[in-house]
């Protein structure tokens, strides 16, 4: 792992220790920049599963 992106990972971190669930992260890391890969792989989670948070939020703030 280079050093940059032991960097961006602890960020990542920093930003999500307080949210409880992975849609709150998902959502975090994404509005910060990261990929569906990045973030499923932050999250220990599939890619499709962060594909169906972020596609669900978005549906729900288009309709609010």
């Amino acid at each position: 792992m280079e050093s940059g992106d032991r960097t961006e990972r602890l960020l990542a971190l920093l930003l999500i220790q307080n949210l409880k669930t992975t849609r709150e992260k998902a959502i975090q890391l994404s509005i910060a920049g990261f990929s569906n890969v990045e973030i499923a792989d932050i999250c220990q989670t599939s890619n499709t599963v962060i594909a169906s948070i972020l596609y669900e939020s978005r549906k729900a703030r288009k309709k609010g």
